[in-house]
């Protein structure tokens, strides 16, 4: 493996103009193919087969022919002025004309008015009109929401408040905005104090930016043919950006690590790409897999969004080996430290720095760096990485305790972790859609919000509508039932609608406690009535797909978990290596949870976050985090612990291999882990409380793994295992193929490089095989 990305590395150095041009041009035929692919529309697909809610959503498509169930709607609200009602005659003709305005558009399926729909509170202080139209919201025109809003205008001028909820004017999430921007604008501050060039800093962004641009476009190119869109492609351009930035990173950090060393640069971008390009290689394999185990959650969109995910992680990977090196030979001096560029200015066989780099260009020769063993080990031997793993290393029990306890107790909260789909209830107080909540909350009762569709088939009942009456009824009495509408047949005959409204809030216990209880009495009510219902409705979807969701996160992690053991355990030949690896990552993950509920949920610091209503967390928010997260986790996993590994093969007893690969990757996996949490963070900006969730939990968990985990649960683990960490049991020792990813095959290219004198002059262990 190694060899053969050695080779890869510099085949692209030497045909960089060629290597660059492949990428342009890839970037122009997917984003000349997005431009011009028809929009994706709706696949037919279910969100989540076999769920009940589902299902009585499809028998009603079914069975309710012409029933538009995916077509845009608006719900408008009218509050009359204090102590006034909205009956009063100026307020109803205001009304009136509302209503007779909102319904005259070509799109525009129905405008019923509030006071032919019993739509008007016992106090007659607020009401609302419902706007019905053809076509889904995504497909409305702007001449479409115009004309709402300015009947909306003309009623608020009447003196009414008007509120609109609903989705035909609802704005769209916003990812931060200003905030998002100071996140990548610190990213870019971070990569430079990181690396003290700016072409070293902006090559992985540039590069990352490259491969998340062909993926996107190339989601778009085949959105129509496989039913994806841009919500598709969320997870893809997250993941994809977040593991672009950290292979790029890796890639030059090694490079300019073997130009410290001596090499010359087309050497130096072999060496990087065969040993950190190994590294680079099987994190994306690692993240391919959690991606892949997308499908056992059972949600065909979630499927689609780990696949497309998986695919813009592999094009990062593709990205990292090939045009990182080939930008390298463009340039390769530039991506240096200051202080590296200076010391190289020497000349070396009478040639200055200019021609020695010509001649690299070239013939890609090897050259020797003139500078003094000290010189190229001043700072590295003593620097952050290499003090902090020798403070671990002296007392590595208390480090160990110290992060299980800490993570630990964090972790306690996600054992309340509720989950479902925070409506317009959890948008800023700003929003029109949060206000006209509020509204309806108000004069109609809390439960309002979110009523519960019942569908009831009697084709099998003797008498269909004695069955519906009495299905109807044991509902009505039902414990927390406010109120039930009158059953609509279809035109068959064979097959009812009816609303139930709760007492409580859509995201209230209490609600999903009602829901269970109304299936509950299903079973005696169809012996009886020899009648099926089920029900749904957005309520009862939600409740739904939580469970499903909630339920499918065990299973998945165990996939996830167990197939990244294998694969680690084939990467670092050891067990026990893999099982700490997937420990932490548990860890974090449970400890990033347990931070969201105890801040969304609970409310817990909510008012710092701007966060102004607390309830549920958002179903997918786990599985997002665990993607993602976990893609994470093994670059720091397998970039720290493969220059562990590196050393101790090549003979450096434990202790030292643990210092040395600190020495050599805490710095940039730091940097890696800094530059995600300012990225993520910039979410948190975002006024949409979902956006607000995720950013923050993917940050908390970015900084539990990196600097918790890997860089002081690792190294105290490593101390107390001792050689017992790269133990492998001789049958799978024969049984498991052996892959290079130290680097074994290339150590007779590295120029050594002799140990200073005064140095560690302590005897090491002969290379291990």
């Amino acid at each position: 493996m190694a060899t053969f990305l050695y080779r890869m590395g510099r085949a692209a150095f030497g045909r960089r103009r060629l290597v660059v041009l492949l990428w342009a041009v890839l970037l122009g035929v997917a984003g000349a193919a997005a431009a011009k692919a028809p929009a994706a529309g709706d696949d037919g697909t279910s969100f989540m087969p076999g769920i009940e809610a589902q299902r009585a959503f499809d028998l009603i498509g079914e069975r309710f022919p012409g029933s538009d169930a995916d077509g845009a709607s608006a719900r408008v609200v009218f509050l009359a002025p204090g102590g006034e009602k909205v009956t009063a005659g100026e307020h109803r003709a205001a009304v009136d004309a509302f209503v007779a305005d909102a319904g005259d558009g070509p799109r525009v399926a129905g405008a019923v008015s509030p006071f032919d729909a019993d739509a008007v509170s016992k106090d007659a202080s607020t009401a609302y009109a419902t706007v019905t139209y053809k076509v889904g919201s995504a497909d409305l025109t702007d001449a479409d929401r115009s004309a709402l809003e300015a009947a909306v205008d003309e009623a608020r001028d009447s003196g009414l408040r008007v509120e609109v909820g609903g989705n035909a004017l609802a704005s769209q999430p916003a990812a931060g905005g200003a905030a998002e921007a100071v996140g990548i604008g610190l990213a870019a501050v971070v990569l430079l104090i990181t690396f003290g060039s700016l072409a070293a800093a902006g090559l992985p962004l540039l590069t990352a930016a490259v491969g998340v641009g062909i993926s996107i476009c190339a989601i778009l190119a085949l959105g129509s043919a496989l039913g994806l869109s841009m919500t598709t492609g969320t997870l893809a351009s997250m993941l994809g950006l977040a593991v672009g930035i950290d292979y790029a990173l890796f890639v030059v950090s090694r490079y300019r690590e073997e130009r410290e060393r001596g090499h010359a640069a087309r050497e130096a971008a072999g060496l990087a790409v065969g040993t950190a390009g190994s590294a680079v290689v099987f994190a994306g394999l690692t993240v391919v897999i959690a991606l892949a185990g997308l499908s056992v959650v059972g949600v065909p969109m979630l499927t689609k969004m780990g696949l497309c995910a998986a695919g813009a992680v592999v094009v990062a990977v593709l990205v990292a080996l090939t045009l990182v090196p080939a930008l390298l030979a463009m340039w390769p001096e530039a991506v240096l430290s200051r202080t590296a560029r200076r010391a190289g200015s020497r000349t070396a066989g009478g040639r200055t720095t200019s021609e020695r780099t010509a001649a690299v260009r070239t013939t890609g020769e090897h050259t020797t760096d003139e500078r003094t063993t000290d010189e190229r080990r001043a700072g590295a031997a003593d620097n952050g990485g290499f003090r902090w793993a020798r403070f671990v290393l002296r007392r590595p029990v208390a480090v160990l305790l110290a992060c299980v306890a800490g993570l630990g107790v964090l972790a306690l909260p996600a054992a309340d972790l509720q989950l479902g789909m925070p409506g317009d209830e959890a948008k800023p107080v700003t929003t029109t859609e949060r206000r006209a909540y509020d509204a309806l909350a108000d004069g109609f009762g809390p439960g309002f919000n979110g009523p519960l569709t019942i569908v009831a088939d009697v084709r099998d009942a003797a008498d269909p509508r004695a069955a519906v009456t009495a299905i109807a009824s044991r509902i009505e009495g039902t414990d927390g039932v406010v109120s039930l509408s009158p059953p609509q047949f279809n035109g068959a005959g064979d097959t009812a609608l009816f609303s139930a409204v709760p007492a409580t809030a859509p995201n209230d216990e209490h609600t999903k406690e009602l829901v269970q209880t109304i299936r509950a009495e299903r079973p005696g009510l169809e012996d009886e009535t020899r009648a099926v219902f089920e029900v749904t409705g957005s309520t009862a979807m939600n409740i739904d797909v939580a469970q499903a969701l909630q339920d499918a996160l065990v299973p998945y992690l165990a996939v996830v978990v167990l197939l990244s053991l294998l694969l680690l355990m084939l990467v670092f030949r050891s067990v026990l290596v893999p099982v700490k690896a997937a420990f932490g990552f548990l860890l974090s993950v449970l400890a990033s949870l347990g931070a969201v509920v105890a801040v969304f949920q609970w409310g817990w610091g909510a008012g710092l976050l701007g966060v102004e209503q607390t309830g549920p967390i958002m179903s997918l928010m786990p599985v997002f985090l665990v993607g993602i997260v976990f893609g994470l986790a093994m670059d720091y996993e397998v970039f720290l612990v493969s220059r562990m590994r590196e050393a101790y093969v090549h003979g450096e007893r434990p202790a030292q291999a643990v210092v040395g690969g600190f020495r050599h990757s805490a710095r940039v996996v730091v940097a890696a882990a800094v530059i995600m949490i300012a990225v993520f963070s910039g979410f948190v900006g975002s006024g949409e409380s979902m956006i607000k969730t995720i950013g923050f939990g993917l940050a908390v968990a970015v900084l539990f793994d990196a600097f918790v985990v890997r860089m002081a649960l690792v190294p105290a683990v490593l101390a107390l295992l001792g050689d017992r960490a790269w133990w492998l049991p001789r049958p799978l020792d024969r049984l498991l193929p052996r892959v290079d990813i130290e680097g074994t095959g290339l150590a007779g290219r590295s120029a050594p490089v002799p140990a200073p004198a005064g140095g560690d002059t302590r005897p090491q262990e002969p290379a291990r095989t």
